[in-house]
């Protein structure tokens, strides 16, 4: 089973020991993507919304150098670490996807890799 690895724009990534996607079989599987900028600092520090405009811009780089786009989105699991927040998740999907919508996961979790992160989002989608 061959697949191939998608490497990051981001200088901040190479410790990490892992691809920001990998493709297999025409599927892009897109690793969790956190509010952080190129050069791996936060933004948006105590902003939800901030932080959840940045990861989508994230998401777009992603896919974009795996060919494909938010558009082909099928699957998000979304991390947050207080659900109270919700409502901005419900206007990003809004916002930057369209119907049919993706199936979408969305959960609480105590915490994120990185103090500081509210949320993390990965997504599954074509490239076709």
């Amino acid at each position: 089973m061959k697949h191939t690895g998608i490497d990051s724009p981001y200088s901040w990534d190479s410790p990490f020991h892992y691809s920001q996607a990998t493709v297999h079989n025409g599927i892009v599987y897109v690793s969790g993507q956190a509010a952080l900028g190129a050069d791996g600092s936060i933004v948006g520090e105590n902003d939800f919304d901030a932080q959840a405009h940045q990861v989508f811009a994230n998401l777009k780089t992603v896919l974009a150098a795996a060919g494909s786009d938010l558009s082909k989105v099928f699957k998000v699991n979304i991390y947050m670490t207080d659900m109270s927040h919700f409502p901005t998740i419900i206007e990003c999907r809004e916002k930057y996807f369209s119907k049919p919508y993706p199936a979408d996961t969305t959960v609480e979790v105590t915490a994120l890799a990185i103090p500081g992160l509210l949320l993390e989002i990965d997504v599954i989608a074509a490239i076709s």
